[in-house]
């Protein structure tokens, strides 16, 4: 049971070819954008990554999804085939050795249809993740392609829909904030038919330094020693005021006013002819460019690099990170913890009860995996972190917590189901608890809460005595639960507790049976 969700340093060997693979040694990341979808595949190498294949399409997901989040049928379709395309090359490669994500288009959509179709086409889950956690892979990827220093840096990533802007020192991110503003959503919205005015590009300008007011003081205050600029606007602009002669080196404030002065020159975008201009950028060009200018204004930037680096890359090196046990979320659960005060002893007790009930079920109730595992053990740990806030109905505040936080590491869909354990963990089941869910995994969810809920029964009085053996055995919803002798009868709140999860669960349509 596998659950939907689940850079490279500069001396490594980057070599484009596909001879003998072992597939079980190669990672995969695929980063589905609002303008483009990109895939890169590499080998892992003893905690290596040697590049083995780069694939990138222009899909124009963006340019497709209509004022209701629904996606056009010409969108839809070349999604699915370009999709159907980077399945074929991940044919053979192991699960969880895949990691495909969603940015800002897909966070507008409400295409649930076409997800699924997505992750068919793919062959492989695909998460969506939030705008700060594509900033701290993007960040996570230019850190992994710049030279080791600890010198503070600020990243930008100007995509499709969405810009993300980052602070950071070596592999940590400082600040990280993600805007809506990008090349796509940009041109259309200022630069209609591809018509560049100069009061149409000053219109542009003045909206993105509006979304940029909330963050300019602080990272100005924070400061950086290089500023980074990331994929295809970033480093389209950089080729053409190299290309052009208006800047040596990477972008500068000099040479990017040159460049926006020449599109309102020219008026047109079709009409553009500029040395290293790309057909397949005219269309959004006008839109990156204004949010660049913005960006080097409100921040006062005078010069940026460009890396090959961002996303992908990101993302494979966080992959790298879960395979080796290095995994972001699990620092995530335990800052919360702290955060929050959990009582990390009584958390402990819950979280290795669930996994033993877990252990016993596994085969029974078709929770095999390590994803099951992972979700039990960190709603365990956190299931009491609503109490921060009031003891009455303290898991819906947990539960809000949750779902709403900044959590590094976690997808918007891993986070609404972690969520989701810690509501359900106590007290009534909401009927509409998993609902949104596809039909096999509310089934998954309701049975790890149902053990996350027995754990926490049986840990109520928070005492340090340890539990006597209890065994559990499942045959589809009826679940019996074995007690030693007369250990009921000596623990009478507790068998209270139990008969009243008796009746609890009837109403999710499971029999519990105390032996």
């Amino acid at each position: 049971m596998t659950l939907p969700f689940s850079g490279f340093k500069r001396e490594h060997v980057l070599t484009l070819n596909q001879d003998s693979e072992q597939h079980d040694a190669m990672i995969a990341a695929i980063d589905l954008g609002s303008n483009s979808f990109h895939m890169i595949v590499a080998r892992n190498l003893e905690g290596q990554l040697q590049l083995r294949d780069r694939l990138r399409e222009m899909v124009r997901l963006a340019a497709g999804l209509d004022e209701q989040g629904e996606l056009e049928e010409a969108a839809r379709d070349r999604a699915l085939a370009c999709l159907q395309r980077f399945g074929q090359r991940l044919k053979g490669f192991a699960p969880g050795s895949v990691r495909a994500v969603g940015t800002n288009t897909l966070r507008r959509a409400r295409s649930p249809g076409f997800l699924r179709a997505a992750e068919a086409a793919l062959g492989h889950p695909i998460e969506i993740i939030s705008g700060r956690e594509e900033a701290r892979l993007i960040y996570l990827g230019v850190a992994h392609g710049l030279p080791d220093s600890d010198g503070r840096r600020l990243v930008v990533d100007i995509g499709g829909g969405s810009t993300e802007l980052i602070l950071g020192q070596r592999f940590e991110t400082l600040e990280r904030e993600s805007t809506p503003m990008g090349c796509v959503s940009y041109s259309e919205r200022f630069f209609a038919n591809g018509k560049i005015s100069a009061k149409a590009m000053n219109n542009a300008v003045i909206a993105a330094r509006l979304e940029l007011q909330d963050i300019e003081a602080e990272y100005r205050h924070v400061g950086w020693e290089l500023a980074v600029g990331a994929s295809g606007t970033i480093k389209a602009v950089g080729e053409l005021v190299q290309a052009n002669g208006w800047s040596e080196q990477g972008i500068s404030l000099v040479s990017l006013r040159r460049l926006a002065d020449e599109l309102v020159r020219v008026g047109e975008v079709q009409a553009l002819k500029l040395n290293g201009l790309k057909e397949e950028r005219l269309p959004v060009l006008a839109g990156g460019v204004a949010v660049l200018l913005a960006i080097f204004e409100s921040l006062q930037v005078d010069t940026m690099q460009i890396s090959d680096w961002a996303l992908r890359e990101g993302l494979l090196y966080d992959l790298l990170g879960r395979i080796r046990h290095e995994d972001v979320r699990e620092r995530t659960i335990t800052a919360l913890s702290e955060r929050y005060q959990v009582d990390r002893q009584q958390a402990l007790r819950v979280e290795a009860c669930a996994r033993n009930f877990l252990h016993q079920l596994s085969y029974d109730w078709d929770l095999l995996g390590e994803d099951p595992v992972q979700l039990l053990s960190w709603s365990a740990q956190l299931h009491e972190i609503g109490l921060a806030i009031a003891h009455s109905g303290y898991q819906k505040h947990g539960a809000y917590l949750l779902e709403n936080s900044d959590l590094p590491g976690f997808s918007n869909t891993e986070q609404k189901l972690l969520a989701g354990l810690v509501r359900g963990h106590r007290r009534k089941l909401p009927a509409s608890l998993f609902r949104d869910l596809p039909d096999w995994q509310q089934q998954t969810m309701q049975r790890l809460c149902i053990l996350l809920r027995l754990a926490v029964l049986l840990h109520r009085s928070h005492s340090s005595v340890e539990l006597p053996p209890i065994r559990l055995q499942a045959k589809g919803n009826t679940l019996q639960m074995a007690f030693p002798e007369a250990w009921l009868q000596e623990h009478p709140l507790t068998a209270a507790d139990l008969a009243n999860e008796v009746e609890l669960l009837r109403g999710l349509r499971y029999k519990l049976k105390l032996l």
